[in-house]
């Protein structure tokens, strides 16, 4: 039975009719949040209505805007985001979201390739990159500023006030709702590209209402009545575009913007969600903070954490019941240690549902020994995204839980992960050859993944088979899972690991600067007359903890000889996605020379 709140997004025939249906049966109530003077204010399902009806009747009458144009969003997460995208989308055009992190040239890249002459941008900060890139681009482009600018922009582009086109009061839409079908193109989504050049993935209509459709059925068990969204991952990613923005209308639920990542401990204290998005590296580094903090306490502290942990574990892996004093304890960790974490995430949180990357075991066993649940899933943008994910009343951390309903899975004969169904990709705009490539004459989408489904019917993810290194001897090694093991040691922060067509692995490591800050006062270290990354004590202390590492890895998997990466992976640099998955080849390519050298 479907929630009161909730409507069956099967039925849907668009995502902008969605949003009207729910719009129409909310009226006032609260809908998006975002900060305004430094509090929180709510703009209602009607106000929502009217402003997306306005932007888009003036992006067809001031603009000519025709259904299958494409439009630029250049934004952090905030209100006027879901305005946009849904504008755009209620008139038949198609959305281009973009990192807030893209330079002038991933910028200039999605101008021409996606032909876009519009681009919907909110700050000044954020503009300065993409007017760079205008003056580039091969056509003229128009840009929709959200906030006031002070300097003045080049010739080539056209500026506008956002303000001045959301402000009508005519409340009719002048484009027919019922021209948009489920087949329809609703976004050109530009992938991070751990792998190279972003390729633009063309998601329809009903690939993003499958997507909801299936969710719903993954949070059934979660008591589903009036929920409360925390939106933090950049809503450019097709994660947070399907699971924190259409999804949410699909339950009426209410969304809260955080508009960056550095905030989200006090935006989640704030808000108390009920649900979250989120990505593997969030866990990891709140997992390294609390592991950090708690060195600093008693000893009867200590040993109640770690026996909260011990316990939790315990009993989640159900290898051996807990005896009547282990229960008591238990209990009393529930009361005195795990009632405290769930304060930290708001205190109402129901669930946290994961994608984007692996989550390492031990992570998530963590959590949910602290009583956090974490629906473990898995996807990638060409699917929509989401295309597996755990269910609340079957937790299995291992896997990626079963497929979502809509959705068929199977394996090749290599292990790839093969995904058929409504929500599978249009294809890459303007690259016929990649969409062939990618999408079988059958329908079955080529994930790239590797992996396997257990006798439970849950997919369990073992690598990318781009990212697959093959040593020497031939054997196949998993650099992710190498990768995730490394990185839960508290000295160190990132890894990269390397070894194609050699006879053993070796890594790029970034140590853990709360740590390496530590070491550095306690052994009173000078900074400004050596290199830390000399020092025979600072060497030894890292190679103690990969050694803790390898005893856990098989002969093929252990990490031989590292070096140190002369800074930390970031989007800055190249060598991190926008979610913080690492860019395996970028990395490479920077510190090839020195991995070499420890083959020699």
């Amino acid at each position: 039975m479907v929630p009161t709140k909730c409507i069956d997004a099967k039925n849907m025939t668009s995502l902008p009719s969605m949003f009207f249906y729910q719009a129409e049966r909310f009226q006032q109530e609260p809908f998006i949040w975002g900060k305004k003077n430094g509090d929180y204010a709510s703009i209602s399902w009607s106000d929502t209505k009217a402003k997306i009806i306005s932007l888009a009747n003036n992006l067809i009458s001031k603009f000519s805007v025709q259904p299958g144009d494409r439009i630029m969003i250049v934004s952090e997460n905030r209100p006027e985001w879901f305005i946009s995208d849904l504008a755009i989308k209620s008139i038949g055009a198609l959305t281009v979201p973009t990192y807030i992190t893209n330079t002038a040239v991933n910028h200039l890249h999605i101008i021409n390739n996606s032909g876009a002459e519009i681009a919907i941008v909110s700050s000044p900060e954020l503009a300065k990159p993409l007017i760079t890139a205008a003056s580039e681009a091969d056509h003229d482009l128009t840009i929709i500023t959200m906030e006031k600018f002070v300097e003045t922009i080049g010739k080539q582009v056209n500026k506008v006030d956002w303000n001045d086109l959301v402000n009508d009061k005519n409340i009719h839409l002048n484009y027919d709702l019922n021209k948009i079908t489920r087949k329809d193109a609703c976004s050109i989504i530009y992938t991070s590209g751990t792998g190279g050049l972003p390729k633009g993935v063309v998601l329809t209509h009903g690939g993003v209402l499958c997507n909801c459709d299936g969710a719903m059925e993954v949070v059934e068990g979660l008591n589903i009545s009036n929920e409360v969204f925390l939106s933090f991952l950049p809503l450019s990613h097709s994660y947070e575009h399907a699971a924190g923005m259409h999804f949410p209308v699909s339950l009426g639920a209410q969304i809260y913007y955080c508009e960056r990542v550095d905030a989200l401990i006090n935006r989640m204290s704030e808000v108390s969600p009920t649900i979250m998005t989120a990505v593997p590296r969030l866990y990891e580094t709140m997992r390294e903070k609390i592991i950090h903090r708690l060195k600093s306490q008693n000893f009867i502290r200590k040993w109640l954490f770690n026996k909260t942990i011990e316990l939790g574990i315990k009993e989640y892996e159900k290898l051996k019941p807990l005896n009547p004093f282990d229960l008591f304890v238990n209990f009393l960790c529930t009361i005195l240690v795990r009632k405290k974490v769930q304060k930290t995430f708001g205190g109402r949180l129901k669930a946290l549902v994961t994608g984007g990357a692996p989550l390492n075991y031990d992570v998530g066993v963590f959590f949910t020994a602290l009583g956090i649940k974490i629906l473990n899933g898995y996807g990638q943008t060409e699917a929509s995204p989401v295309v597996s994910a755990n269910r609340p009343d079957n937790i299995r951390l291992h896997t990626v839980g079963p497929p979502l309903r809509g959705v068929s899975v199977k394996c090749a004969k290599d292990g790839e992960i093969l995904v058929k169904g409504e929500l599978v990709m249009k294809g890459y705009w303007k690259d016929p050859d990649a969409t062939i490539s990618a999408i079988s004459d059958d329908g079955w989408l080529h994930t790239g993944d590797i992996g396997y489904i257990d006798n439970q019917g849950s997919l369990i993810i073992t690598d990318r088979k781009k990212d697959i290194i093959v040593n020497s001897g031939g054997d196949n090694i998993s650099p992710q899972k190498i990768e995730g093991m490394i990185c839960l040691n508290e000295e160190i922060d990132q890894a990269a690991v390397y070894g194609d067509d050699k006879p053993y692995l070796t890594a790029v490591i970034v140590t853990n600067p709360d740590w390496t800050k530590k070491w550095i006062e306690e052994y009173k270290f000078d900074l400004e007359n050596e290199n830390i990354h000399e020092n025979k004590e600072f060497i030894a202390r890292i190679s103690k903890a990969l050694l803790k590492t390898n005893k856990e890895l098989s002969i093929t998997e252990k990490i031989k000889k590292f070096i140190f990466a002369l800074e930390p992976f970031t989007t800055v640099n190249a060598q991190l996605t926008p979610t913080f998955k690492i860019r395996r080849h970028a990395i490479i390519r920077t510190y090839r020379n020195e991995l070499d050298q420890l083959y020699k």
